[in-house]
């Protein structure tokens, strides 16, 4: 075994790994269970297999099939979101769905069912995804799509990794003319003036997301910088940027990890006030490569390490809009006043489209990221208190981010989870499902759970 952890380095597990070569062949038999593992951007545990095995899908990255003339692509599960963009962009193709980093795989987001700016227009990725190959432990292969075998194709969207190997994936990509961004930034002074924007914003602009000062109170709780873009049109087609995706590159790095002082009231109060009012002086709009429009942070080589060698805890939730004002203020407020700053702060708004997936986390309201270094039962206390009021308010936590949910708060936040214990494959687990279900969960009655299971 060795020593393992995700994207927030916390927590760290002992697990074994064997790595997945052909898409044709059976699963590997080991001792214990097993858990796909792609490229490890989880931010907590539901990536890693404590005690147990990870099946490593890079070896997985062929590219199938892509038509385009219909931008429909077939590809193996581990190939990255950054593949495909290579692929798609110079044809006139992006994703129809992203995360705030490519260095994702096709696998893994469905598996998170990963959402992107343009949740409150196009909704989560698993919308997109066509069709998919499942390998169970027992050998089985199920094609799964809406209309084939819908109820496994909505049990593994979502699911977390724990269905099965999803060893392909059809998915449909959107057109685009070129690869550039209309970019406009909109200061804001509260929470009300986020939501103001917000609101004006989700008509016209496809893509929308906010940076939010964590350490403002008073009467400037929740300030911030709303982006919000389109895709370019054809004049700027021609642009001699048109294919610098292809090297699109800025070559800083973090080569150490940062010692934990570094990230302070103090110094995180500086950066926010120098980011909100360089940014803010930008011309407005204007015109960017997708790159640092979507990936911002890809551009900075082991960002992680900034927090340290013990990590970092993210704490993403979503609050319905009945009563997203005063949760979004309480969790802002309880952020600020924590002593523990939110290096990264992002707000932003989810719409009504309903995904397949069953375990699924976005749904309508507003979502609230926040990053706080990991310095023990202090930071433990914050986040817990957050979780409180995100579950008083409706809300739920998003599994991919999580490294401490309560098995009572995954209970409230995903009420489908005891049907998607019918169709977990049995060979399969993972460190975050262990913790938040501590108890096996009681399977339906014999002649419901092989109805389901056929």
């Amino acid at each position: 075994m060795s020593t393992s952890d995700s994207w927030g380095r916390f927590p760290r597990v002992e697990q074994r790994t064997r790595a997945l070569t052909w898409r044709s062949d059976a699963l590997p038999q080991v001792d214990g269970p097993v858990l796909p593992h792609g490229l490890g951007r989880s931010y907590g545990d539901s990536c890693l297999n404590g005690g147990g095995t990870v099946l490593l899908t890079a070896g997985l990255d062929r590219l199938i099939d892509f038509d385009p003339t219909t931008g429909v692509v077939r590809c193996e599960s581990g190939v990255s979101l950054d593949t495909l963009l290579r692929l798609a962009v110079p044809r006139g193709w992006f994703l129809p769905v992203t995360p705030g980093t490519k260095f994702v795989t096709v696998g893994g987001a469905i598996a998170n069912d990963v959402h992107g700016k343009n949740h409150h227009r196009v909704g989560t990725f698993g919308r997109h995804v066509r069709r998919f190959e499942l390998v169970r432990s027992d050998g089985s292969r199920r094609m799964c799509s809406p209309d084939e075998n819908p109820d496994w194709f909505g049990a593994t969207i979502g699911g977390l990794g724990l269905t099965g190997l999803v060893t392909w994936a059809e998915v449909q990509l959107t057109p685009i003319r070129n690869p550039f961004v209309i970019q406009e930034t909109v200061p804001f002074e509260n929470l009300d003036g986020f939501m103001r924007v917000s609101a004006e914003s989700e008509a016209d602009s496809e893509f929308t997301v906010s940076w939010v000062d964590c350490l403002a109170r008073g009467r400037k709780l929740g300030r911030g910088l709303f982006y919000r873009g389109n895709f370019a049109p054809t004049q700027f087609d021609r642009l001699p940027l048109a294919k610098s995706h292809l090297s699109h590159r800025s070559g800083l790095a973090v080569p150490i990890d940062l010692p934990g002082f570094c990230l302070n009231r103090l110094s995180v109060s500086a950066f926010n006030f120098l980011y909100y009012h360089r940014e803010r002086m930008k011309p407005s709009p204007r015109l960017v490569h997708y790159d640092p429009f979507f990936y911002p942070l890809d551009s900075v080589y082991g960002w992680n390490r900034i927090y340290g060698r013990r990590g970092f805890l993210q704490f993403q939730c979503v609050v319905p809009h009945a009563t997203a004002r005063d949760a979004l203020k309480e969790l802002l407020e309880r952020s600020a006043r924590g002593g523990l700053p939110s290096f990264l702060s992002v707000l932003k708004t989810f719409g009504d489209l309903p995904s397949p997936g069953w375990l699924s986390f976005p749904r309508p309201g507003y979502t609230l990221a926040l990053d706080f270094a990991n310095q023990g039962e202090k930071t433990w206390k914050l986040v817990e208190s957050l979780d409180r009021v995100t579950r008083e308010a409706g809300g739920a936590v998003y599994p991919a981010k999580d490294a401490r949910m309560s098995p009572e708060s995954f209970a409230a936040y995903f009420p489908k989870r005891e049907q998607f214990s019918a169709y977990i494959d049995p060979a399969f687990s993972s460190s975050f499902w262990r913790r938040v279900n501590p108890v096996p969960l009681p399977l339906p009655a014999q002649e419901d759970r092989q109805a389901a299971l056929q």
